[in-house]
């Protein structure tokens, strides 16, 4: 979201926009090939809609096609993009996988957490959970 802002603040909307629908089909793909190695590794799980293979490695096919285009293409804009996603990565280990942490890091946690809800209007009401629904 920060780099979002900046990149808004210092570029215009279409740099933006090529940035975002790089990073949107990468993580298409990504989603496809975890279908793919779930029908591999865990073929007896329920699926509630199950299709013939042949239909996600025609897309993982064109997908590549279009990924590495985009990359031999607009190799800056590719660049920018992964870097966007990567600025995730410090964000994943603070909050999810550093277990023992401080009270003081747990608190600034939860705060911007509430913070973030309440900035968003997803902020469940009190004695309600998404458990219970």
């Amino acid at each position: 979201c920060l780099a979002t802002l900046i990149i808004m603040l210092v570029g215009d909307t279409y740099t933006l926009i090529n940035y975002v629908s790089f990073i949107n089909y990468l993580c298409y793909g990504v989603t496809i090939m975890g279908l793919i190695v779930l029908r591999w590794k865990k073929p007896k799980i329920y699926r509630p809609i199950k299709v013939n293979l042949l239909i996600p490695i025609t897309y993982l096919a064109f997908w590549a096609f279009l990924l590495i285009f985009s990359l031999y293409s607009e190799p800056v804009v590719c660049g920018v993009g992964l870097i966007i996603i990567l600025t995730g990565v410090p964000v994943f280990f603070l909050g999810v996988y550093w277990r023992n942490k401080p009270k003081c890091v747990n608190r600034l946690i939860e705060s911007l957490t509430c913070w973030g809800q309440k900035l968003c209007f997803v902020v469940y009401p009190q004695g309600g959970g998404a458990e219970e629904e």
